[in-house]
């Protein structure tokens, strides 16, 4: 049933939840009437958001008195704050190698943003041969591509001391 008590008067109520009450099957019912619910089902199917629903076997107030038990209990468990790792306490210095990798990669991130801006000039010429257009275009795109790579490296080298 869904929200079947919506529209109904208490009298008409009264004989719905009798005649539910006496019914032998099984019944599914979707309300927000917490009385009407407390009355009439024993079972719960709780969900509770990102496709996870939680089998409860009660009624809602004894749901409802759970939960409340449930999150009383997790507020008192206080967990201790973790120690924070030596690799996050002492920051990793930058060894000799990866020194002479950010000297390299500074030169390399140089020559390739003037060479990006070389063949960005050429695109924006007037006199431009199609075909030569293309082989710009597909350089452009490899330069670029390697300038973000080697910029990226170089940022993780810089946040070493």
């Amino acid at each position: 049933l869904d929200e079947p008590t919506n529209d109904l008067d208490i009298l008409t109520l009264s004989i719905l939840e009798q005649f539910l009450l006496d019914y032998t099957g099984c019944l599914m019912i979707v309300s927000h009437d917490r009385y009407f619910m407390d009355k009439l089902v024993d079972h719960l199917f709780v969900f509770e958001g990102d496709g996870l629903i939680s089998d409860f076997t009660g009624n809602y107030t004894e749901y409802r008195q759970a939960a409340d038990k449930q999150n009383k209990e997790d507020k008192k468990k206080v967990t201790a704050p973790k120690p924070k790792q030596a690799a996050e306490a002492v920051k990793k210095k930058r060894s000799f190698k990866e020194n002479r990798e950010m000297e390299m990669l500074e030169k390399d991130i140089a020559a390739l943003e003037q060479e990006k801006q070389n063949i960005e000039q050429q695109l924006s010429s007037p006199t431009g041969d199609h075909q030569a257009i293309g082989v710009l275009s597909e350089r452009l795109m490899i330069v670029s591509n390697e300038l973000d790579e080697k910029s990226m490296r170089w940022l993780e080298l810089a946040e070493l001391e």
